[in-house]
C-alpha cells in the first residue's frame, strides 16, 4: 500500500531549493487523495507534465509542490494528500476531479454510432467521435467538405484553447489546409499535425466531395 507523506514541515529557503514550500500539511496527513492507491495516478501525472513539456522543477514552480514530492508521486512510492494533490492539479491547469479522475465514472466510455453528435454550416459536415466526458484532453471528429466550401470564415479566430494541436487524416478526395499564409494540399492518405490556436482554416477546392479526421489535443503546446 503506499504511504503518505511523512516529512517534517520545512521553511521557505530561497529560489531554486527543493525545499521551496513545505509539503506536509499535518491536518492532511492521514488523508490521501482518492483514486491515487498504487502508481496509476503517479504515471498519469508523469504522462501530463511531460505532454505538456515540464521538467520537475517546472512543474515544482507552478504548483509549490518539491521536485522531491514529484518525483516520489510520479513513483508511487507515496500518494499525495489531497492538498498535495490540489497543487499538482493546479499547476497542470487541471481541476482535483480531473487529475484524478474522480468525475468519470467507468473507466472505458463505449461511443455508439447512434450517440454521435452532428453538425453542419454551409457544406461542412462534422460528426462528433467522442464522447462529452469531462475532463477530456482530446477530441476525435469526422468532417465532410462539398466542393467549394471550408471550415469555418478565413478571418474568424481559432476555436481551440490556448497549447492545442490538431492532426488531420484524408479519407477520401482533397483539402487544402490554410494556416496563416501557407497552404497544404492533402491527398487521401496524408495527414497534418500543426498548432490549432493559431488561425487557420481547410478548404475543398477540388470538384468533389472531401472527407477526412482531425484529432484535437487540448494543452500540449507551450512557449
Amino acid at each position: 500500500m503506499a504511504r503518505t507523506a511523512t516529512a517534517t514541515p520545512r521553511a521557505r529557503t530561497g529560489a531554486g531549493s527543493d525545499a521551496a514550500v513545505s509539503d506536509f500539511d499535518p491536518t492532511e496527513a492521514a488523508r490521501t487523495a482518492p483514486g491515487t492507491e498504487g502508481a496509476a495516478a503517479g504515471a498519469r501525472i508523469k504522462a501530463l507534465r511531460e505532454a505538456m513539456s515540464y521538467s520537475l522543477r517546472d512543474l515544482s514552480e507552478r504548483s509549490g509542490v518539491s521536485p522531491t514530492m514529484l518525483s516520489q508521486v510520479e513513483r508511487g512510492a507515496t500518494s499525495p494528500t489531497l492538498t498535495v494533490a490540489s497543487r499538482i492539479a493546479s499547476g497542470l491547469d487541471l481541476s482535483l476531479s480531473q487529475l484524478l479522475r474522480l468525475d468519470e465514472a467507468p473507466h472505458v466510455v463505449v461511443g455508439r454510432a447512434g450517440d454521435h453528435r452532428n453538425h453542419e454550416r454551409g457544406g461542412h459536415r462534422i460528426e462528433e467521435l467522442t464522447p462529452p466526458l469531462p475532463g477530456l484532453r482530446a477530441d476525435v471528429s469526422e468532417h465532410e467538405l462539398d466542393p467549394g466550401s471550408i471550415t469555418g470564415t478565413p478571418g474568424d479566430a481559432p476555436m481551440h484553447e490556448p497549447g492545442s494541436r490538431e492532426t488531420a487524416v484524408v479519407l477520401d478526395g482533397e483539402v487544402v489546409l490554410v494556416f496563416g499564409r501557407d497552404n497544404y494540399r492533402l491527398g487521401p492518405g496524408d495527414s497534418v499535425t500543426f498548432d490549432a490556436d493559431l488561425p487557420h482554416h481547410f478548404e475543398n477546392q477540388s470538384d468533389e466531395p472531401t472527407r477526412f479526421i482531425a484529432v484535437i489535443a487540448a494543452g500540449l503546446r507551450r512557449g
